[in-house]
């Protein structure tokens, strides 16, 4: 914090020369070093070379979870480009972020909801821009957490979902939100894309304009009625659920071994 005063007031004299109205005070400047001085002492302990302790840390044989945010298909390198965040949100970036190499990491957990949903613009092939996505949406509660925005729902797309595994390297899936699904009574899985004169498409497409024009076929798979939101044991979801949840498992090659059956932290069955 020796410098921060310094280094604040640079920053502040040069927004006042940019922006018009800015103005600021050495009391303003002041009061603002002395917050950042408090949130200083109380964030302090938790600063540290990261990368000396996360490698201390495999070497001691400690336990670690990290947790990704946002989505593979947002990855600055491997997701829909333009339409991405500006990070590696895959597990490639547990590596890059926090300096420990691929040989350490263990299990990879891949989460996927029990549909796809998208939020904003690009490509989406097996969006539902009907009643059975306004469903999806609404019982799923697919609004933006910050601005409300309503996200994009569709089909499950396994073709997207079988890129990301190979990105990933998924040890397994933990497959959330299969009670949004309760009372369908047709479900659809994307198994494969192909172009507009009916040509297979043999893997996710990395040209956007190919991707837009992509024609999807499905799987149907019969719904189910019940209330799955208590079910905790694999063997009572009902019978075409698990025939859904193992269709997934064929299709990707990965096993299923969470699944989300509410918003819930008890909601979850293991597999």
């Amino acid at each position: 914090m020796d410098t921060f005063g310094a280094k604040l007031n640079t920053l502040l004299k040069d927004a006042a020369t940019r922006f018009k109205g800015f103005e600021y005070s050495s009391k303003t400047l002041k009061e603002e070093v002395e917050k950042y001085e408090r949130f200083a002492e109380r964030l302090g302990p938790y600063i540290t070379d990261t990368v000396h302790f996360m490698n201390e840390s495999i070497l001691q044989k400690k336990k670690i979870l990290v947790e990704g945010g946002q989505a593979t298909m947002l990855d600055i390198d491997f997701g829909t480009y333009p339409f991405v965040t500006s990070s590696s949100p895959s597990a490639g970036g547990i590596c890059t972020g926090l300096g420990i190499a691929p040989r350490t990491l263990g299990d990879i957990i891949g989460v996927v909801k029990a549909y796809t949903t998208r939020v904003g613009s690009g490509p989406f092939p097996t969006e539902l821009l009907g009643k059975t996505g306004d469903l999806l949406r609404a019982s799923g509660m697919e609004f933006g957490t910050t601005t409300g925005r309503p996200r994009r729902c569709g089909w499950l797309d396994i073709v997207a979902l079988r890129y990301c595994c190979q990105i990933n390297g998924f040890s397994s899936l933990n497959l959330t939100k299969l009670d949004v699904l309760t009372g369908l009574k047709e479900i659809k899985l994307g198994t494969s894309y192909c172009t507009e004169d009916g040509k297979a498409i043999e893997s996710f497409p990395a040209d956007l304009d190919i991707l837009e024009q992509t024609k999807v076929k499905y799987e149907a798979l019969p719904g189910w009625e019940e209330d799955i939101s208590s079910v905790r044991d694999y063997d009572d979801l009902p019978e075409t659920a698990r025939l859904y949840v193992e269709r997934i498992e064929e299709l990707v090659g990965i096993p299923v071994h969470y699944i989300g059956v509410g918003p819930g932290r008890d909601a979850l069955i293991y597999k």
